[in-house]
């Protein structure tokens, strides 16, 4: 007998490529999903590509984690549940905030419950953690060694002084990858939400008999992923900005960097979370393990759509945002034998191939910063 695996979020980017893997693998698959305007749009039968290419392969049940019902209905007979379904905008948790502990945290521990008070069928729950958790990540001070600095303050970047601080450091502090022992300090609602998703499923369900695994991914990307939403995925941003022929606007210096990972890459590792039992009980790195700056991103984009558009590197900032983060991948390579097969090179080049198939979508990344800057997270 096929295991049943019920997707949470699953006609989002990763849970819908997730998904159509595993239909490949001979899983049977339940999705339960808002279909969340926001990436799905008003009508997503039309507008969802993601949706539109699992509906008639997967038992579909529109609901919301945030209903106990919509999860009993969806629990029932499932062997597995990877729990995808979130708010994922770190700048928009800033202040939409009781829609994300709600939806994030509040969801979560419906599941939970459900779990602990419930008779069921379910062996494992993965869940999708995030970089976002280790806030400002980790560096290496001359002067005291390995240091996790904590939030950058609105007083050095009104300056244009964009790096991380540390008191006791005079010396530039030298960015280390972050492993799974890190220090978990988030700097944004978003991220306080994952780190609580990640602990309550990590605490919980080996008292009740589940085996437990997070996954924390980096910046996650590639074919697929939604075109319209302004609230999270710098390359998608920056593809509807080029091709609507709009200018870039760099934040801070355009040094600030991110570890991205190809959706490829990203759905490989979940299943080997998902089938090796050396992943129970145990939280991940999901990353390229490299960090690449905004301003590579930008001109990374421009070369492979051929739009020149002007880029400016303007010194603005978003309170809540990290200065870098990359992953180590010491503990995936280790216990799940993953290693990432795309390159960001790579990875983009194959992204924007599939970008310029697609319609051309309305630019919608203005309104979003005119929100953050009436609430005073943009400067």
């Amino acid at each position: 007998m096929s295991k049943k695996v019920l997707i949470t979020g699953g006609a989002g980017f990763i849970g819908s490529n997730l998904a159509l893997k595993l239909i490949d693998k001979g899983y049977q698959i339940t999705v339960l999903d808002s279909l969340s305007p926001q990436i799905h749009g008003e009508t997503p039968e039309s507008t969802s590509p993601l949706f539109k290419q699992i509906k008639d392969k997967v038992t579909f049940i529109h609901g919301t984690v945030t209903s106990r019902e919509d999860w009993k209905k969806a629990i029932a007979g499932q062997h597995i549940i990877v729990h995808y379904a979130a708010e994922t905008g770190t700048g928009q948790s800033m202040y939409e905030i009781q829609k994300y502990v709600d939806v994030n945290i509040n969801g979560t521990a419906i599941m939970l419950d459900l779990l602990a008070n419930h008779p069921h069928t379910i062996s494992k729950v993965v869940v999708a953690s995030s970089r976002s958790i280790y806030g400002e990540g980790k560096y290496m001070s001359k002067e005291l060694g390995v240091v996790y600095p904590g939030h950058r303050t609105d007083d050095y970047m009104l300056k244009g002084d964009f790096e991380v601080k540390y008191p006791g450091c005079d010396a530039p502090l030298t960015l280390l990858p972050t492993d799974e022992t890190s220090k978990i300090h988030p700097s944004s609602v978003y991220g306080i939400t994952k780190q609580n998703q990640e602990q309550m499923i990590m605490t919980v369900c080996p008292t009740i008999g589940i085996a437990p695994v997070a996954f924390r991914y980096q910046n996650v990307y590639g074919p697929g992923q939604s075109l319209s939403n302004p609230y999270t995925g710098i390359l998608s941003i920056f593809s509807t900005r080029i091709r609507n022929g709009n200018d870039i606007n760099i934040f801070e210096d355009g040094l600030e960097s991110r570890d991205f990972v190809f959706i490829d890459d990203v759905v490989s590792a979940t299943i080997l979370g998902i089938e090796k039992d050396s992943a129970n009980g145990e939280v991940f790195n999901v990353g390229f393990g490299e960090a690449t700056d905004v301003l590579t991103v930008a001109k990374t984009l421009i070369k492979y759509y051929g739009i020149e558009v002007p880029v400016k590197v303007s010194g603005n900032y978003r309170l809540g945002d990290i200065r870098h983060n990359f992953a180590d991948l010491t503990k995936i390579k280790k216990l799940l034998d993953f290693s990432p097969a795309f390159n960001f090179d790579a990875g983009v080049k194959k992204f924007a191939e599939w970008v310029m198939q697609q319609e051309i979508m309305e630019d919608k990344y203005s309104k979003s910063i005119e929100e953050m800057k009436s609430r005073g997270l943009y400067k």
